[in-house]
């Protein structure tokens, strides 16, 4: 995957481990999700509305566009959600994210 975000500070913090869509990678600790993917790789995820790809819009957690779901199907904000070790982001909508909203 190539990266939409270059880290330039801050490289001394602990690596976390998570993936996406299956896709290991790594943050550092004290990342958000969504800086743990940009970081990591181009977008965040598709677009509902037509075939674009999103990367967040406010990155504050007012836009609702940063929505990214675990494996277990929990929805994330990704810009104010801390990235976990182990965790799997799942980029695009399953029915198992519709059942489970948090």
């Amino acid at each position: 995957m190539s990266a939409r975000f270059v880290r330039l500070a801050e490289t001394a913090r602990p690596q976390v481990h998570f993936s996406i869509d299956g896709v290991p990678a790594t943050a550092l600790l004290g990342d958000t999700v969504l800086v743990a993917m940009l970081n990591a790789a181009r977008s965040l995820r598709g677009s509902e509305f037509d075939p674009g790809r999103r990367a967040g819009f406010c990155l504050m957690g007012a836009c609702q566009d940063c929505w990214v779901w675990t494996a277990q199907g929990q929805r994330l904000r990704a810009c104010s959600t801390d990235i976990s070790e182990g965790l799997q982001i799942i980029t695009r909508n399953t029915e198992a994210a519709w059942l489970n909203p948090t």
